[in-house]
């Protein structure tokens, strides 16, 4: 991308609708626990090709101590030895969710997110992966830039 001047900064052009997100955000920040709340940012904003929220939640994960190297096989977390079931789970989902065009969230993810999360556990989970997608798509097409190395 040859331009990368951020457009328009939506919270001043819309506040109201801004701190409606704002307001999702919050309520799933603690409705679903750390780290699995960025593991699953991480890896939808990994998906989208969103820069600046893939190094938000980078940084996130490892200011809370996440190891460095887990926070890399997060894109190969399938191959990965380092998550444990729960994780890979939230994954799985996160990378359902994320890409509903190509099947959605199949019978047999379902019951098994279900299993390991309860019913409000899956619900607040795909409001959580719901959620890190509209930030995406808040910050791709307004070109939100990271902090500079």
């Amino acid at each position: 991308m040859t331009d990368t001047m951020e457009r328009v900064q939506i919270s001043s052009l819309v506040p109201e609708g801004y701190r409606k997100v704002i307001a999702l955000d919050g309520y799933v920040g603690t409705a679903v626990e750390e780290p699995l709340g960025d593991l699953i940012k991480l890896r939808a904003s990994q998906i989208n090709g969103c820069t600046f929220c893939v190094d938000m939640h980078s940084v996130d994960l490892q200011g809370r101590g996440f190891p460095l190297r887990k926070v890399f096989a997060v894109a190969a977390w399938r191959e990965s030895p380092w998550f444990d079931e729960r994780e890979r789970i939230a994954l799985e989902l996160t990378e359902a969710v994320t890409l509903i065009h190509e099947g959605g969230v199949g019978d047999d993810l379902y019951e098994r997110a279900v299993a390991e999360f309860g019913e409000t556990g899956f619900a607040n989970l795909v409001l959580a992966i719901g959620t890190i997608n509209i930030w995406n798509r808040i910050a791709i097409p307004t070109r939100m830039r990271p902090p500079a190395l």
